[in-house]
């Protein structure tokens, strides 16, 4: 348990660095879904961890070394200060976690008002609104949200990647691969660079799946830069997240090759991933052994 139980920390700095790399050199769908498996597999383990070390506190730990010939001699498996480390480091993301599905729970409840009142069967929504904005409106049924302004300064190809890049968001529930790598860099704040790339490549996926749809990537990449500039001289935030940084990253890649799947860069990254569980659960087991009294 000494080293195990601390692994799976190590292990999500290299999980963080990995992940920006994972999402340049390898096709959006994929990775954003081995990123996000990744995310959840070392979130949860490092907080298992958090908890062990915490439990030493609970009682009195047998030794894990005793000095043979040393006078018998022991050693803590963990040191005090450790485990009130460890149980603080817990509260704070018990409240990192509750902050998050509560910031989660009102953005979805402020766009389904939104679209309140609207026929079950409608798919778009028009809002009669100068703010330029448009986005997917995750549920049963999804909604796609689009005010008059973004609809009126694209022309009809670029109104149909529009449209597009929003129902590719919808069919492959890109809401829950981001809520789950928010709550993944809720728990484990390591992480949070593996979320900001998830983010990015649901993105990426959905303009390459617009592409596909138009039949014409430089069409799309017409339509996200029209877009940005419109959103952003309307000041909206919420328009294919075309306000961020990224989005000249998005507008080169359409206007290059698809990415390689690169399925073995992938695998390396989900077996990386299995490392902390992996960990976790042989601290789990020392941990019951020296309560126990059991030898190591």
């Amino acid at each position: 348990m000494r080293f195990d139980v601390y692994s799976p920390l190590a292990l999500s700095l290299l999980l963080a660095a990995a992940g920006p790399l994972t999402g340049r050199y390898v096709a959006p769908a994929a990775a954003a879904r081995v990123l996000v498996a990744a995310a959840v597999l070392t979130a949860g383990a490092t907080t298992w961890t958090l908890v062990l070390l915490g439990a030493t506190l609970l009682g009195d730990v047998p030794a894990v070394v005793r000095g043979a010939g040393q006078g018998g001699a022991a050693a803590d498996p963990v040191p005090v200060v450790i485990g009130l480390a460890a149980c603080l480091a817990l509260v704070v993301v018990g409240v990192r976690l509750h902050r998050a599905v509560r910031a989660e729970r009102r953005t979805r409840r402020a766009l389904r008002r939104l679209c309140a009142g609207q026929p079950a069967d409608t798919e778009l929504i028009v809002a009669a609104s100068a703010v330029p904005r448009a986005c997917a409106v995750p549920g049963r049924p999804g909604r796609i949200l689009v005010t008059s302004a973004m609809l009126g300064a694209l022309g009809p190809a670029e109104r149909r990647a529009l449209l597009a890049h929003e129902r590719a968001h919808l069919a492959h529930r890109h809401d829950v691969l981001v809520t789950a790598a928010t709550l993944a860099a809720a728990a484990d704040p390591l992480l949070c660079p593996v979320r900001s790339t998830v983010v990015y490549l649901v993105e990426r996926w959905a303009d390459e799946r617009a592409a596909a749809a138009v039949g014409d990537r430089r069409t799309t990449a017409h339509a996200l830069a029209r877009a940005a500039l419109t959103a952003q001289r309307g000041g909206a935030v919420c328009a294919l997240h075309f306000a961020d940084r990224a989005v000249t990253r998005r507008i080169a890649a359409l206007q290059a090759a698809p990415q390689p799947s690169l399925g073995s860069a992938a695998l390396a990254v989900l077996a990386l991933s299995t490392l902390p569980p992996l960990l976790a659960a042989d601290a789990t087991g020392d941990l019951f052994r020296l309560l126990t009294g059991a030898p190591l």
